[in-house]
């Protein structure tokens, strides 16, 4: 899956609560996700000024530091990168501390190449849980290998609320356990914008203490004893974009197919088809109009949290990752964006809709919406990279949305 990689400093409105009060529930995770996502924001704000306090010392240079970062100050053909440390309170994790990066450049320094670009976020929380995010996209010299992959550890709770799409209420279970994501793509471009190449898919879910919080209730789930799959496949990509981060013209198109087999060394007998397309059309020197239609499609003996699902940072913004899960899933967005406004060289803005579906079958019956906006900051210009603040709504609530890049 080509998703979307940049910065991760997402809060969702269903993400770790444990009160069974829908109203209680509701009105504590809007004070927690307000406090949460303010404290992150003014760690990024106050990064800058701490820089400036610590400017007394002769060896120590922040405003040379803040310039590279912040103002892009260097060459166009010139590596960039941004670092700040983050912070963050909720019940159920106490003091959640951790850092930022990001780093983006073109290979040899020639940029008419494809801008490349890694991104990781870690955190450690006073309960002992801890995570660590890396993406990245990287294009060698003349565009012709291509990496795509992200790599994810986390030993966090895993909220679980049901399958399928008639999801009611509140979460079902609560699962503790340490989960492992590694998805590779190393492709290799066979004419033009057509790359072909070998996908890999390693996912791990172990120590899991699932918690119902009804004492009447409990399913039988596939991996709940904890799993280890491995996946071997093949994609095949055509893709024009020049700056992943933010494309203003052009389009991407993958096909990518995942085999996962206990011959070597899986735990459960699967296989996965995905299907992503985007396209984008510059209908003005500022404006950006998007569309994105993406599907995931599973068969065999599928783990409840390798579930097909929706929601999260990048698809169906609004919905807690995960709370509607099955063997397949569809959806569609679209997006407009001011990059930048007219009276602005930094501000922008963007608005978007789109409309998805779980299912265990072929046949998408009910199907969720969500809609929203968000702020756009520019900030490397000369590589016409923002940083978004968005905001998803949907009849199951919202979800706020800190990150640098656009969705998709």
């Amino acid at each position: 899956m080509l998703e979307k990689i940049g910065e991760k400093v997402v809060i969702d409105l269903d993400n770790k609560m444990t009160s069974i009060s829908i109203f209680l529930r509701l009105k504590e995770l809007q004070m927690m996700i307000c406090s949460k996502m303010l404290v992150r924001i003014l760690s990024l704000c106050l990064f800058p000024h701490l820089l400036c306090v610590f400017s007394v010392s002769a060896q120590f240079k922040p405003v040379e530091i803040f310039n590279k970062m912040f103002n892009d100050t260097a060459a166009s053909s010139a590596n960039k990168w941004i670092a700040y440390p983050t912070i963050a309170y909720a019940p159920e994790t106490s003091w959640e501390i951790g850092a930022a990066a990001i780093l983006v450049y073109y290979a040899n320094k020639d940029t008419s190449n494809r801008l490349s670009e890694v991104s990781g976020f870690s955190f450690f929380t006073l309960e002992n849980q801890y995570g660590a995010h890396f993406e990245h996209a990287l294009y060698s010299d003349k565009d012709k290998w291509f990496a795509l992959g992200k790599l994810k550890f986390q030993s966090y709770p895993l909220f679980y609320y049901g399958i399928g799409p008639d999801i009611i209420g509140d979460e079902l279970a609560i699962a503790g356990a340490n989960f492992t994501l590694i998805r590779e793509r190393f492709l290799r471009k066979l004419y033009r914008n057509w790359y072909l190449g070998i996908e890999i898919d390693f996912e791990g879910l172990n120590g899991v203490d699932i918690d119902w919080l009804e004492d009447d209730y409990k399913e039988t789930l596939i991996g709940e004893d904890g799993y280890n799959n491995l996946g071997i496949g093949l994609g095949l990509i055509y893709d024009t974009r020049h700056n992943v981060l933010n494309v203003r013209h052009g389009m991407l198109s993958e096909i990518g197919y995942l085999l996962y087999q206990p011959e070597w060394g899986s735990t459960n007998r699967l296989s996965t088809l995905f299907l992503d397309n985007r396209f984008f059309f510059k209908t003005t020197k500022r404006n950006v109009l998007a569309f994105q239609m993406i599907g995931q499609f599973s068969q065999g003996e599928v783990p409840f949290n390798q579930l097909s699902m929706i929601g999260g940072e990048m698809m169906m913004r609004g919905y807690y990752l995960g709370k509607y899960r099955d063997k397949n899933m569809f959806g569609v967005q679209a997006e407009h964006r001011w990059l930048p406004f007219k009276f602005s060289k930094r501000l922008g803005a963007s608005v978007f809709a789109g409309i998805g579906s779980v299912s265990p079958n072929l046949h998408f019956d009910k199907f969720l919406w969500t809609a929203g906006g968000g702020l756009r900051v520019l900030i490397f210009p000369k590589r016409d990279i923002y940083t978004r603040f968005d905001v998803g709504i949907n009849p199951d609530g919202y979800g706020l949305y800190l990150f640098i890049g656009e969705a998709f």
